[in-house]
């Protein structure tokens, strides 16, 4: 072998030897993490795979959390525990979030639905069902309530999409959604090199260290599932359209009052940000209230689209408002 020859395989070997090295890293901080903060809950079967649900308090009807897009179950800590002081609350990982199993693709909230009300049975839950979804998480309820209407006593959308809003926002927005996608396709893609050798949790460190739960989402099959329900949530929202109202249930529809700072982040100015927020409070959200003959919404002033982290009272309190009105019912 020719001096060429040599230096080629040294680099190879080199090189091997850091895939490796990380590798064993990331796999290694990934099962400290896990053993000082494991996520709260257990997997229950799913139908072909297993979710990662968190139940405690009592009382019926019980309560059902779903969050956000690339929310994870612990985000809504707050809530949960205020919940469980008058109700049995469950919150849960959809397929490919934290502890769950990797699901089918895409994802979509129909398939979504299905997986969550196979949970529940798995999980001994019983119905009727007081459902709460934070934004992408708002399609989902609604598509579990179509599917399931019998077993559902109530719904709170917080700060939830309404699915007219893809042809009425601002251009802008729709250019910063799209962007956002293209990331999140671009970090799916290439999870297998940056989270499996250790790379992305470098980055991490060195932006500030890794936070609480972070190592649940330096995962492959996190950042496929949350690619997914992106790409794909103009199906969810038609299969959220379809899936209809839920006739004389109660209803509130939480919106964020803060959305003009919230919108900052997608290069909106001024007169684009004062039209997101005319057409997401004052039509879009509205649209979401006649869902039912007893909806209601509620404008929460000091919270921006994070209103589970920033106003967990404000979701408790509507909850308890549902729960009390099914239960006098």
């Amino acid at each position: 072998m020719g001096w060429a020859g040599k230096i080629a395989l040294a680099i190879v070997l080199l090189l091997g030897s850091l895939a490796i090295a990380g590798a064993l890293y990331q796999q290694i901080e990934t099962w400290g993490d896990a053993r000082r903060s494991p996520e709260p809950g257990r997997l229950v079967n799913a139908g072909g795979l297993r979710l990662q649900i968190n139940c405690n308090g009592t009382g019926r009807p019980t309560v059902v959390l779903d969050s956000g897009l690339g929310d994870l179950l612990p985000e809504w800590e707050g809530v949960q525990a205020g919940v469980a002081g008058f109700a049995r609350v469950c919150s849960y990982d959809r397929a490919g979030y934290g502890d769950s199993d990797a699901g089918p693709m895409p994802r979509t909230s129909a398939q979504i639905a299905t997986e969550l009300h196979t949970a529940l049975q798995g999980s001994g839950e019983q119905p009727p069902y007081i459902l709460v979804g934070h934004s992408f998480g708002g399609y989902n309820v609604r598509v579990f309530a179509g599917k399931y209407p019998s077993e559902v006593a109530g719904i709170v959308l917080v700060d939830s999409p309404q699915e007219d809003q893809y042809k009425m926002l601002p251009a802008a927005w729709q250019k910063f959604s799209a962007a956002l996608l293209q990331r999140y396709r671009k970090q799916a893609d290439t999870a297998p090199f940056f989270v499996g050798l250790g790379i992305a949790r470098l980055m991490l460190r060195s932006q500030g260290g890794v936070g609480r739960y972070d190592y649940l989402i330096l995962q492959s099959k996190y950042l496929k599932a949350r690619a997914s329900e992106l790409e794909n949530i103009q199906s969810s929202a038609e299969e959220a359209r379809s899936a209809g109202g839920i006739a004389d249930k109660p209803l509130i529809v939480l919106t964020s009052g803060k959305t003009l700072g919230a919108t900052s982040i997608s290069g909106l100015n001024e007169q684009g940000a004062a039209q997101f927020e005319r057409t997401w409070v004052q039509d879009l959200q509205p649209r979401l209230v006649r869902l039912s003959t007893r909806g209601k919404q509620i404008v929460v002033p000091d919270a921006d689209h994070n209103i589970p982290a920033e106003r967990p009272e404000a979701i408790i309190a509507a909850v308890r408002e549902i729960y009390v009105a099914v239960a006098a019912h």
